[in-house]
């Protein structure tokens, strides 16, 4: 699927750069710049996303000791 990215003039002369050196596409290089990252990107806004629905859901939260304790861990 076709995909538009803008890129700064100075992102552009780095990568520009970068394929010219090591004689591959630019295109690689993106593909593996998103694929490095997107599992990271993803279990942040994941993150982000449980502790909102955590605050919207008022319930009152505890000190990581007493669950561990009450575990026994």
């Amino acid at each position: 699927m076709p995909l538009s990215v803008r890129l700064t003039p100075e992102e552009d002369a780095r990568l520009d750069a970068l394929a010219a050196r090591t004689g591959r596409s630019k295109t690689f290089y993106v593909r593996q710049a998103i694929q490095t990252h997107l599992d990271e990107l993803e279990e942040r806004y994941w993150a982000d996303e449980i502790v909102r629905d955590w605050e919207a859901s008022e319930k009152t939260s505890r000190p990581a000791g007493e669950l561990w304790d009450e575990l026994g861990v």
